[in-house]
């Protein structure tokens, strides 16, 4: 369990960059084989499934606090395809980058029903 702490640390404080499997066994000093059952038996989930809960979770934060552009939060928390992270965000989330934010804040969504006079 001590190992596997160590690991998520370490991903929560690089959660943004690049982690290997066999970078964490490594740094943890068991071979990757042992270090996925011993995360995954502890954490509840593999290493990757974490990181990327970890990064969705910081960009969700930023999109609650920010008005930085959706695109810049989503390549700062490692995510290097907007498409990627727009669908693995809705998953997560359960709505879109944009709608998320819109909500979370309290602004209101447009109404698709409702068309504007000309």
């Amino acid at each position: 369990q001590k190992r596997v702490a160590e690991a998520v640390r370490r991903i929560e404080k690089d959660a943004g960059r690049p982690v290997s499997l066999a970078e964490l066994a490594s740094e943890t000093a068991t071979s990757p084989y042992h270090f996925l059952r011993s995360f995954r038996h502890v954490a509840g989930m593999t290493p990757y499934q974490f990181v990327l809960k970890t990064r969705l979770h910081r960009a969700a934060v930023r999109l609650r606090m920010s008005d930085e552009a959706i695109s810049t939060i989503a390549f700062e928390a490692g995510f290097n395809d907007l498409s990627s992270f727009n669908r693995r965000f809705r998953r997560v989330m359960g709505e879109a980058p944009g709608a998320y934010r819109l909500r979370r804040r309290g602004d209101k969504l447009p109404n698709a029903s409702v068309v504007p006079a000309l």
